[in-house]
């Protein structure tokens, strides 16, 4: 029998951390479930490699995981049990200036608010409550929309969650709180006079008091190998180096899950749909793009304020305004001369990363969505103003822009890591506006990456709601998995 005519119960197209979520629920539930991946490896974007020289080990796509260690689908799973090891910097994240001076994002909300001076009173009455509130908030933040479980808890939450991040920094009054949560919120990769950019911040800045902002042991490909392993125990089945270019390529199936884009699905299988649901997928909005550098380095980064060796992430782009002006910039269709980049040092806390007495270094900045400008010497010169002597450290570089990065991974159309725009007109209503999200106007296709809510991230719960999705609609059943929150299972 060839691999075409053997039946499954399901197939996953797309081995992305979503679609491994997704082959996961559908396993456990006693399913027979093949993944399908275009590529020789795994992984999605959570995919590692030597790029620059050998010996040193770079994440091509996601480097840092604020929100795979609070997950609570993957901290349901025994990943550790597959290989899966996190390690937790001391500091989650800081941002330097180019006085010296730097905000840090600490696991204690009162450590953190007290290096804020007297912003401290202010960071502590916006957090604590929050952070608190935290295993009850998360199941319904990261999730479709739908009645909350903790409905008192999620208003409050949204009080502050809705407001352009440009509103809510006013409660502070130093440029370390402000750009703090500036560079935090830059990660919706909006202006940041847009509404909801402060959720953005809230929810990252909350994961790291929680869980920190962990890095895998050994690269980004340890989540996809842990996933793929208690996929494989459950009794699934992985195939690489299979493109599907069209419903030909899929084996017979009661439920086709996709860990694709809009772009994609509509390719594949937009004429299964009706004229209303192609109408809605072709309407969606990507993102703006990035511009990525991975370098070898002679030795750590000299960063001017010590606090920085103990971040495993830092964003530079210096004060709100900076920030601000950057990001309007991208969105408008520019590129900035000062733009804001996240840079992770991984090997600083993960020896395995680089040969002994040399580093690696990780960074993007945000560009036009399709955007080829090589911004290389802008990165470097933004990390030379808070490190004076970086350039000296390079013994290498790799760098993508954004064709180059989307032919890597084909889910980040114009360098879009996000799976589309996450504005307010996007944030729950990702791809369609529709009470099930996951579902298509095909009864037994499904879409499962993060263009489903809640987005962009390496937390497999788009997967893990688009397969509950299909195990009650194309099988009858009821999902297996409980949410995991601090120690104890949630009602699923």
């Amino acid at each position: 029998m060839s691999d075409l005519q053997k039946k499954y119960d399901a197939v996953v197209v797309g081995s992305g951390p979503n679609g491994l979520s997704a082959g996961i629920v559908l396993a456990h539930a006693g399913l027979s479930v093949l993944i399908l991946e275009a590529r020789p490896t795994i992984g999605g974007g959570t995919r590692s490699a030597e790029l620059t020289l050998p010996g040193f080990v770079h994440d091509i796509g996601s480097a840092i995981h604020p929100m795979a260690a609070g997950s609570p689908f993957f901290r349901s799973l025994p990943l550790h049990e597959h290989g899966l090891s996190f390690i937790v910097p001391e500091i989650a994240a800081a941002h330097p200036f180019e006085n010296g001076r730097v905000a840090v994002l600490k696991g204690s909300v009162t450590e953190t608010a007290r290096l804020l001076g007297e912003d401290a009173k202010a960071y502590q009455a916006l957090f604590s409550s929050i952070v608190a509130r935290w295993p009850t908030l998360a199941p319904d933040l990261l999730g479709p929309l739908r009645w909350p479980d903790h409905p008192i808890d999620l208003a409050q939450f949204g009080l502050n969650a809705l407001l352009p991040v440009t509103q809510l920094v006013k409660r502070f009054k130093t440029p370390e709180a402000q750009g703090l949560l500036a560079g935090m919120a830059a990660h919706s990769v909006l202006p940041l006079t847009n509404l909801t950019t402060s959720a953005i911040a809230l929810v990252l800045m909350a994961a790291g008091h929680r869980h920190g902002w962990p890095l895998p042991k050994g690269g980004s490909q340890a989540i996809a190998n842990a996933l793929a392993s208690y996929f494989k125990s459950l009794g699934g089945e992985i195939r690489t180096d299979v493109e599907v270019r069209s419903m030909k390529d899929i084996p017979e199936a009661k439920a086709v899950l996709f860990d694709l884009t809009p772009k994609q699905l509509l390719r594949i299988a937009g004429q299964e749909f009706s004229g209303v649901y192609r109408g809605q997928l072709e309407r969606f909005r990507y993102g703006a793009g990035i511009f990525k550098i991975d370098w070898a380095l002679d030795g750590p980064i000299p960063w001017k304020n010590p606090l920085c060796h103990k971040a495993g992430t830092l964003h530079l782009g210096g004060t709100l305004d900076n920030i601000a002006a950057g990001e309007q910039a991208i969105y408008d269709g520019k590129l900035s001369d000062k733009p804001y980049v996240l840079l992770a040092q991984q090997s600083l806390f993960d020896p395995t990363r680089a040969p002994e007495g040399k580093h690696t270094g990780w960074a993007y900045c945000h560009v036009p969505n399709g955007s080829t400008a090589d911004m290389t010497g802008l990165i470097e010169q933004q990390v030379e103003r808070v490190a004076p002597g970086f350039r000296d450290l390079i013994l290498a570089r790799h760098t993508m822009n954004t064709a180059q990065i989307e032919a890597w991974n084909p889910n980040f159309i114009g360098g879009d890591i996000g799976g589309g725009m996450i504005d307010i007109g996007q944030l729950f209503t990702r791809p369609t506006i529709s009470l099930s999200p996951y579902a298509t106007s095909a009864k037994h296709l499904y879409i499962c990456s993060s263009s489903t809510p809640p987005g962009g991230g390496v937390h497999g719960m788009c997967g893990y709601h688009a397969a509950r999705v299909a195990l009650r609609n194309s099988f009858g059943l009821t999902p297996g998995i409980k949410l995991y929150t601090d120690g104890k299972q949630a009602t699923s």
